[in-house]
Protein backbone atom coordinates (compact mmCIF):
# COMPACT_ATOMS: atom_id res chain seq x y z
CA UNK A 1 0.00 0.00 0.00
CA UNK A 2 1.57 3.34 -1.16
CA UNK A 3 0.14 6.99 -0.36
CA UNK A 4 -1.37 8.61 -3.28
CA UNK A 5 -0.62 11.91 -2.25
CA UNK A 6 1.72 13.45 -4.76
CA UNK A 7 3.94 14.91 -2.32
CA UNK A 8 4.89 11.21 -1.54
CA UNK A 9 4.93 10.20 -5.05
CA UNK A 10 7.93 12.62 -5.62
CA UNK A 11 9.58 11.72 -2.34
CA UNK A 12 9.52 7.99 -3.74
CA UNK A 13 10.76 8.89 -6.94
CA UNK A 14 13.41 11.22 -5.67
CA UNK A 15 14.64 9.05 -3.22
CA UNK A 16 14.90 5.63 -5.55
CA UNK A 17 16.79 7.68 -7.62
CA UNK A 18 19.98 8.01 -5.01
CA UNK A 19 19.39 4.54 -3.43
CA UNK A 20 22.52 3.14 -4.71
CA UNK A 21 24.54 6.07 -3.78
CA UNK A 22 23.28 6.31 -0.58
CA UNK A 23 24.34 2.28 0.33
CA UNK A 24 27.51 3.25 -1.72
CA UNK A 25 28.57 6.54 0.45
CA UNK A 26 27.76 4.36 3.84
CA UNK A 27 29.98 1.61 2.51
CA UNK A 28 32.68 3.60 2.17
CA UNK A 29 32.33 6.57 5.11
CA UNK A 30 29.96 4.91 7.36
CA UNK A 31 27.68 7.30 9.39
CA UNK A 32 26.90 10.72 8.94
CA UNK A 33 28.25 13.38 11.48
CA UNK A 34 24.58 13.50 13.19
CA UNK A 35 24.05 9.48 12.89
CA UNK A 36 27.01 9.18 14.71
CA UNK A 37 25.27 11.22 17.30
CA UNK A 38 22.38 9.18 17.10
CA UNK A 39 23.81 5.85 17.46
CA UNK A 40 25.82 6.77 20.57
CA UNK A 41 22.24 8.34 22.13
CA UNK A 42 20.80 5.28 21.63
CA UNK A 43 23.38 3.02 23.24
CA UNK A 44 22.94 5.24 26.13
CA UNK A 45 18.98 4.20 26.31
CA UNK A 46 19.63 0.81 25.32
CA UNK A 47 18.50 -1.12 22.72
CA UNK A 48 20.38 -5.21 23.71
CA UNK A 49 17.23 -7.70 22.54
CA UNK A 50 14.71 -4.58 21.22
CA UNK A 51 12.63 -5.06 18.46
CA UNK A 52 13.18 -1.96 15.60
CA UNK A 53 10.67 0.39 13.69
CA UNK A 54 12.85 2.58 11.57
CA UNK A 55 10.53 4.77 9.74
CA UNK A 56 11.83 6.23 6.23
CA UNK A 57 14.64 3.41 6.62
CA UNK A 58 16.22 4.03 3.37
CA UNK A 59 19.20 1.39 2.78
CA UNK A 60 18.41 -0.03 5.82
CA UNK A 61 21.80 0.71 7.05
CA UNK A 62 20.92 2.38 10.70
CA UNK A 63 18.92 -0.61 11.47
CA UNK A 64 21.13 -3.25 10.32
CA UNK A 65 23.69 -1.71 12.38
CA UNK A 66 21.88 -1.85 15.59
CA UNK A 67 20.82 -5.68 14.43
CA UNK A 68 24.47 -6.52 14.05
CA UNK A 69 25.17 -4.70 17.46
CA UNK A 70 22.19 -6.74 19.61
CA UNK A 71 19.00 -5.71 18.74
CA UNK A 72 16.69 -8.56 17.72
CA UNK A 73 14.86 -7.58 15.14
CA UNK A 74 13.67 -4.63 12.59
CA UNK A 75 10.88 -3.73 10.33
CA UNK A 76 11.48 -1.08 7.65
CA UNK A 77 9.11 1.31 6.16
CA UNK A 78 10.15 3.21 3.52
CA UNK A 79 8.04 5.16 0.21
CA UNK A 80 10.89 4.39 -2.47
CA UNK A 81 10.87 1.22 -3.84
CA UNK A 82 14.93 1.22 -4.72
CA UNK A 83 15.91 1.61 -1.46
CA UNK A 84 13.63 -0.80 -0.30
CA UNK A 85 15.68 -2.93 -2.72
CA UNK A 86 18.97 -2.40 -1.52
CA UNK A 87 17.85 -2.57 2.26
CA UNK A 88 16.56 -6.44 1.31
CA UNK A 89 19.90 -6.74 -0.85
CA UNK A 90 22.08 -6.02 2.19
CA UNK A 91 20.43 -7.34 5.06
CA UNK A 92 20.97 -10.66 2.61
CA UNK A 93 24.50 -9.76 2.33
CA UNK A 94 25.01 -9.29 5.79
CA UNK A 95 22.93 -12.85 6.80
CA UNK A 96 20.45 -10.92 9.15
CA UNK A 97 17.06 -11.34 6.16
CA UNK A 98 15.75 -13.68 8.85
CA UNK A 99 15.68 -10.68 11.53
CA UNK A 100 14.29 -7.59 9.23
CA UNK A 101 11.00 -7.00 7.23
CA UNK A 102 10.40 -4.30 4.97
CA UNK A 103 7.40 -2.33 3.49
CA UNK A 104 6.97 0.11 1.02
CA UNK A 105 4.59 3.00 1.22
CA UNK A 106 3.52 6.19 3.53
CA UNK A 107 4.23 5.17 7.37
CA UNK A 108 0.88 7.63 7.93
CA UNK A 109 -1.14 5.36 5.51
CA UNK A 110 0.53 2.09 6.64
CA UNK A 111 0.36 2.67 10.40
CA UNK A 112 -2.70 0.12 11.32
CA UNK A 113 -0.99 -2.51 10.02
CA UNK A 114 2.77 -1.90 11.91
CA UNK A 115 2.73 -3.60 15.03
CA UNK A 116 4.75 -1.70 18.23
CA UNK A 117 8.04 -1.39 18.31
CA UNK A 118 10.51 -1.29 21.81
CA UNK A 119 12.92 1.54 19.91
CA UNK A 120 11.46 3.77 17.05
CA UNK A 121 13.94 5.71 14.63
CA UNK A 122 13.09 8.30 12.71
CA UNK A 123 16.61 9.91 11.05
CA UNK A 124 15.78 13.09 8.58
CA UNK A 125 12.48 11.82 7.97
CA UNK A 126 10.22 14.66 9.92
CA UNK A 127 11.78 17.37 7.61
CA UNK A 128 10.05 15.12 5.08
CA UNK A 129 6.65 15.57 6.30
CA UNK A 130 4.49 18.32 5.19
CA UNK A 131 2.32 17.15 8.64
CA UNK A 132 4.74 16.97 11.24
CA UNK A 133 1.76 16.69 14.20
CA UNK A 134 0.64 13.35 12.78
CA UNK A 135 3.71 11.17 11.39
CA UNK A 136 4.66 12.23 15.15
CA UNK A 137 2.08 11.02 16.99
CA UNK A 138 1.46 8.07 15.39
CA UNK A 139 5.23 6.89 14.91
CA UNK A 140 4.82 7.26 19.18
CA UNK A 141 1.93 5.23 19.51
CA UNK A 142 4.49 2.60 17.72
CA UNK A 143 6.73 3.39 20.64
CA UNK A 144 6.95 1.05 24.02
CA UNK A 145 10.49 2.56 25.38
CA UNK A 146 12.94 4.81 23.18
CA UNK A 147 12.48 7.12 20.51
CA UNK A 148 15.03 8.18 18.17
CA UNK A 149 14.74 11.26 15.97
CA UNK A 150 17.43 13.28 13.66
CA UNK A 151 15.13 16.72 12.14
CA UNK A 152 16.60 19.43 11.27
CA UNK A 153 17.39 22.65 13.56
CA UNK A 154 15.12 26.05 13.28
CA UNK A 155 18.17 27.89 12.30
CA UNK A 156 18.73 30.63 9.43
CA UNK A 157 21.47 28.54 7.80
CA UNK A 158 19.01 25.48 7.81
CA UNK A 159 15.99 27.48 6.52
CA UNK A 160 18.03 29.08 3.73
CA UNK A 161 19.30 25.19 2.91
CA UNK A 162 15.36 24.35 2.62
CA UNK A 163 14.38 27.42 0.83
CA UNK A 164 17.17 26.58 -1.61
CA UNK A 165 15.98 22.75 -1.71
CA UNK A 166 12.03 23.63 -2.40
CA UNK A 167 13.06 25.97 -5.35
CA UNK A 168 15.01 23.12 -6.89
CA UNK A 169 12.42 20.67 -6.34
CA UNK A 170 10.33 22.93 -8.35
CA UNK A 171 12.69 23.62 -11.28
CA UNK A 172 12.56 19.86 -11.70
CA UNK A 173 8.57 19.82 -11.36
CA UNK A 174 8.51 17.53 -8.70
CA UNK A 175 5.87 18.01 -5.81
CA UNK A 176 8.42 17.40 -2.61
CA UNK A 177 9.65 19.44 -0.43
CA UNK A 178 11.81 19.80 2.60
CA UNK A 179 10.52 21.43 5.73
CA UNK A 180 11.81 23.03 9.34
CA UNK A 181 9.62 22.07 11.81
CA UNK A 182 9.55 23.85 15.42
CA UNK A 183 11.36 21.60 17.49
CA UNK A 184 10.05 23.32 20.56
CA UNK A 185 6.26 21.76 18.45
CA UNK A 186 7.73 18.25 18.05
CA UNK A 187 9.61 18.11 21.91
CA UNK A 188 6.19 18.82 23.44
CA UNK A 189 4.71 16.18 21.19
CA UNK A 190 7.07 13.65 22.66
CA UNK A 191 7.16 14.75 26.11
CA UNK A 192 3.23 14.67 26.24
CA UNK A 193 3.28 11.17 25.18
CA UNK A 194 5.10 10.08 28.39
CA UNK A 195 8.78 10.08 27.21
CA UNK A 196 11.77 11.99 28.64
CA UNK A 197 14.74 13.14 26.82
CA UNK A 198 17.99 11.19 27.78
CA UNK A 199 20.22 12.41 24.87
CA UNK A 200 20.55 15.08 22.50
CA UNK A 201 23.31 16.69 20.33
CA UNK A 202 24.04 18.95 17.22
CA UNK A 203 25.57 19.80 14.11
CA UNK A 204 25.44 22.90 12.23
CA UNK A 205 22.31 21.51 10.37
CA UNK A 206 20.64 18.38 12.36
CA UNK A 207 19.40 18.11 15.90
CA UNK A 208 19.78 14.37 17.52
CA UNK A 209 17.44 13.40 20.35
CA UNK A 210 16.57 10.44 22.26
CA UNK A 211 13.61 9.87 24.52
CA UNK A 212 12.87 6.97 27.15
CA UNK A 213 9.70 6.24 29.20
CA UNK A 214 10.48 7.18 32.19
CA UNK A 215 9.33 3.59 33.59
CA UNK A 216 12.19 1.81 31.50
CA UNK A 217 15.04 4.43 32.31
CA UNK A 218 17.08 2.09 34.59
Amino acid sequence: MSCCCPHAQSAGRLFSFFAARYRKRFERKGFEPPQKQLFAGIKQAGFQDSSILEIGCGVGYFHQTLLENGAASAVGVELAANMIAQAKDRAKQINISDRTAYLQGDFISLADEIMPADLTLLDKVICCYPDADTLVHKSLQKTQRVYAVIYPRDRLLTKVGVSIGAFLMRLVCSDFRPYVHDPKKIEQWVSEAGFEKVYENTTAVWLAQVYKKPSDKG
